[in-house]
């Protein structure tokens, strides 16, 4: 058997994460087994799919690069199939036409709420004659006996009653199709031999399974995946932050950190944490997801998004964290070398937008000291030595400023005035970068510049004074 899966989003917003693992799930499991990985768009809900909301699902399977073998189809280029097979249910009996009158089916609702039964569908116009010109839905015909025995690849054996399932509605009064209907057509039709997909579709599966069963086909084997929950315990949703995949994209995480996250969420290998792409493929077995929900931990997310920067080929990072800067209005063309600040940054920072914000200080002057680090190091007693650095430092040629030589002159200060070298290069860093934290102090000065770290270096004495002046 040829392994055939497939994503299907419903494009009514972006793509967002629990879709996205999902995706990744279906993705791995047929790149594993040799098979092909479909990518269907589910547009039947008329009024709330949007254009913005494909773009926006396939910009985030782009960027996490999950690539398809087919598609994108879309439900609603299949309308004319879908009412062909409604109309081969309904000539067959397995359906029929149904037209009571909302009132009716609220007080029914109301009626076993209060017996304390399960709402479903009475079966009233199953053996009426409705005139197919008056308005109607369709409804498929349910068997009322037995049961729907789903042979869950991560639940095991999950049965269903027959009497529990109702009639659903196959065809809107409108004329369009309904999810359950299109669902099994496309996964028939498109030859869907696994469907891996949210544990909230399970419910769903025992329907579209009888009436698989009913059009003749033998259905797929199903796999649902538990939820995400935030840290509430609650399911994820916006309340608990960034829930898209293209924001996590904006806020500065790699792709590659968000699939080795997203595939950690409920499924694991032994002990290890970091898996490329090729040891998911080679690695993942739906069977050993687990079948309790999963909590989203941002702080998990962080390290491996730390650990991809900090490994990565600097050239890609600073491809990656060019926008980021320029979100903060810094051209990188103007300053150093973004790879060279990438190299000297990449292993402090979370987040190219992260990387970006305590890359600044290379590009531009900063505003404000961090008040610690300036109350700390900025004291008249730095003075002599920030004065005996800039007169040094101005006598560097500017072939000279390399991180030896800047070095060597730290080095020279601090025996001079006979101060160990932090004594030296904290007050140094401070008035260059504005805080206690940076790469090396020589790298540093370096990434800045000869006239930046004079200029810098005269207002931090400006500062001293101020401060000394004021008490």
């Amino acid at each position: 058997m040829t392994v055939r899966t497939r994503f299907a989003p419903s494009p009514t917003g972006y793509l967002h994460v629990g879709g996205a693992r999902t995706a990744l799930f279906s993705y791995l499991f047929a790149r594993r087994h040799g098979g092909q990985f479909v990518l269907r768009i589910e547009d039947t809900d008329l009024e709330r799919s949007t254009a913005e909301s494909v773009n926006a699902i396939m910009e985030g399977m782009t960027w996490l690069g999950l690539d398809y073998d087919e598609g994108p189809f879309f439900q609603t280029e299949r309308f004319e199939r879908y009412q062909t097979i409604i109309d081969e249910l309904l000539d067959k009996g397995l359906a029929y036409r149904c037209d009571c009158p909302k009132e009716r089916l609220e007080r029914l609702r109301d009626k076993q709420m209060a017996a304390k039964v399960k709402p479903r569908y009475d079966g009233h116009c199953r053996g009426r004659q409705i005139d197919p010109e008056q308005p109607h839905v369709v409804r498929f015909k349910n068997p009322v006996d037995g049961a729907v025995i789903v042979e869950d690849l991560i639940r095991g054996r999950v049965p269903f009653a027959n009497a529990e399932l109702d009639d659903l509605i196959i065809r809107r009064s409108d004329g369009s199709p309904t999810y359950n209907l299109t669902v099994v057509v496309d996964d028939a039709e498109m030859e869907i031999s696994h469907v891996i997909r949210g544990d909230d579709h399970l419910t769903n599966t025992p329907r579209q399974i009888n009436i698989l069963k009913a059009l003749g086909h033998e259905p797929p084997k199903y796999a649902h995946v538990p939820m995400i929950l935030g840290p509430d315990g609650k399911r994820l949703s916006k309340r608990h932050g960034a829930v898209s995949v293209v924001a996590y994209r904006d806020a500065g995480y790699l792709p590659e950190a968000l699939l080795n996250y997203l595939i950690r969420l409920g499924w694991s290998h032994g002990d290890q944490e970091v898996f490329s792409l090729d040891e998911m493929i080679s690695l993942f077995d739906i069977a050993d997801v687990n079948t309790a929900a999963s909590a989203f931990n941002v702080d998990k997310l962080d390290w491996l998004n730390q650990h991809y920067i900090q490994h990565a080929d600097p050239l890609r990072i600073a491809r990656l964290l060019s926008p980021h800067m320029g979100e903060i209005g810094i051209d990188p063309s103007e300053g150093p070398d973004l790879v060279a600040v990438v190299e000297a940054q990449a292993a402090r920072a979370k987040t190219l937008t992260e990387l970006a914000r305590i890359s600044a200080f290379c590009y531009q002057d900063f505003d404000d000291y961090e008040e610690t680090a300036a109350k700390k190091h900025l004291r008249p007693v730095a003075r002599p030595a920030l004065e005996r650095l800039r007169a040094e430092l101005d006598m560097l040629a500017l072939e000279d400023w390399e991180p030896e030589t800047l070095h060597r002159v730290i080095e020279r200060v601090s025996e001079a005035l006979e101060l160990n070298m932090g004594k030296v290069a904290q007050p140094l860093r401070v008035a260059i970068v504005g805080r206690a934290a940076s790469p090396g102090i020589d790298i540093t000065l370096q990434l800045v510049g000869k006239a930046a770290t004079l200029r810098r270096i005269d207002r931090a004495l400006a500062f001293i004074d101020a401060r000394a002046a004021n008490g």
